[in-house]
């Protein structure tokens, strides 16, 4: 396709409107509603990975809306009632096709190029950590607006009808709504007997993903490989309706999109854990002595030594040969409503969560503390408060040996519970606190028992 024809398709077709429309609507939702991609480490303007797996959380609704513009699109021959006439002249049907479609694809592309390179602009200053693993996040998201948009144009050739467009827009959202919610998860329960729902296989047919929850998780090669084919036959197929021009080859056209999700569902994995994977090179940890972070927080590594440091020396002269010898960032993935598990020798911890993130200055020592004695058991991805606060808020200032430091965050009624189980541990001889202490740790870190109800001899109840 030379410029000159580039120029006049752009001037025809509303492939300009659609770029136009997928670009401004990302960014208006993304600028206007206040969720999760603007928090934490996983911010969408945060890291790279996160960066890509945001963006393609957003063909949620972008991919059906390309569907439809698609569509759209593929009414233009017969709203100017060309296409009998069109098929009089000697230039191929192909060629025809290709430049329509080449045309919307171009377009869409770039719009989406446009959406992440708004977002590396950002994450190019607020990280030192670059990679291109998130590349084939981004270029797979492309992928599918053209895809989208391509079986569309099809479509609407085929059925040129004006409910054409919207109907497929609604079907296409009913699906990436689908794979979300009911047909692309499956209901199954913890070793603890939570009940929870993972994705499928199928759900790996949706161009959108799942919401990012750890900046170190990533898609494996697999699912890019998978949905790379998927999407391919889609093209295909919306390529082959434009170009067909009987029913007998509408009918044959349909084949590559039935060959492409048979063969990508032989490649996409069937395990959830081989579908979000641990990214291990932005995993691999860099240390400062005992205090070790991973390559991809690696900026934030000198301001925590200093205070990793300072809390594994109250901790030893707390807790003598019990007490924990290094603090790390920790790199565990585990499915959500799974129990955590945590080390006797080693404070993990995880810059995303409250006690850690809201911690200025000493009160960052005070935090570490806190996740070395009680770091917490609610089921991965669940949020509360209750009776460890409490524990945890005592042993804090026991090791410190005074009550009152405002480091934890912690509401009102837990602080004074904290203040009076703090006065009735003291008032234990030195070698009865140490041993309350070093059973409620035992309990905390196993989540086999109520940590404060170990530290108290069940006196809060």
């Amino acid at each position: 396709m030379n410029t000159r024809v580039l120029r006049t398709e752009l001037k025809r077709s509303v492939a300009p409107w659609a770029g136009t429309v997928v670009l401004t609507s990302a960014l208006a939702f993304l600028y206007l509603v206040d969720a999760g991609w603007w928090r934490g480490t996983t911010a969408w303007t945060a890291q790279w990975t996160s960066l890509a797996l945001w963006t393609r959380g957003l063909l949620y609704y972008l991919w059906p809306l390309a569907v439809g513009l698609g569509a759209l699109q593929g009414l233009r021959d017969h709203r100017s009632k060309m296409s009998e006439l069109l098929t009089t002249t000697s230039r191929p049907a192909w060629h025809r096709a290709a430049t329509l479609a080449g045309t919307m694809a171009i377009t869409l592309a770039s719009a989406f190029a446009l959406l992440v390179l708004v977002g590396a602009v950002q994450v190019l200053a607020n990280t030192e950590y670059t990679h291109l693993r998130w590349l084939p996040i981004s270029l797979v998201g492309a992928l599918s607006l053209v895809a989208g948009a391509v079986l569309g144009m099809g479509a609407g050739r085929a059925l040129p009808s004006v409910l054409t467009p919207p109907l497929l827009a609604m079907g296409a959202f009913a699906f990436t709504a689908l794979m979300q919610m009911s047909l692309g998860r499956t209901e199954t329960d913890t070793v603890t007997g939570i009940p929870i729902t993972e994705p499928n296989r199928v759900s790996l047919l949706s161009p959108a993903v799942e919401e990012v929850r750890d900046a170190l998780v990533t898609l494996s090669a697999s699912v890019h490989v998978g949905q790379t084919i998927w999407l391919l036959g889609l093209a295909a197929t919306g390529f082959g309706l434009l170009v067909a021009a009987t029913p007998r080859t509408r009918l044959l056209a349909l084949t590559p999109v039935l060959a492409g999700a048979v063969v990508a569902l032989l490649v996409l994995p069937s395990d959830p854990r081989r579908m979000y994977v641990l990214d291990k090179a932005a995993a691999e940890l860099v240390c400062d002595g005992p205090v070790c972070v991973t390559r991809t927080h690696q900026a934030q590594l000198t301001g925590l030594a200093r205070h990793g440091k300072k809390a594994l020396r109250l901790l030893h002269s707390a807790l003598g040969s019990q007490a924990p010898v290094s603090v790390r960032e920790n790199t565990a993935v585990q499915p959500e409503g799974s129990m955590p598990r945590w080390s006797r020798e080693t404070v993990l911890f995880d810059f995303d969560d409250d006690i850690i993130a809201t911690a200025k200055g000493e009160e960052l020592t005070w935090a570490l503390i806190a996740k070395g004695m009680v770091p917490g058991c609610l089921p991965v991805g669940w949020a509360g408060t209750g009776g460890e606060d409490i524990a945890r808020r005592v042993a804090v200032d026991w090791i410190l040996g005074l009550p009152g430091q405002e480091s934890l965050n912690v509401r009102r009624e837990v602080d004074t519970q904290a203040r009076a189980a703090w006065k009735d541990l003291k008032a234990l001889p030195r070698a009865g606190q140490l041993s309350r202490i070093n059973a409620m740790r035992a309990a905390a870190l196993s989540c086999k028992g109520d940590a404060l109800d170990t530290l108290t001899g069940g006196a809060h109840r």
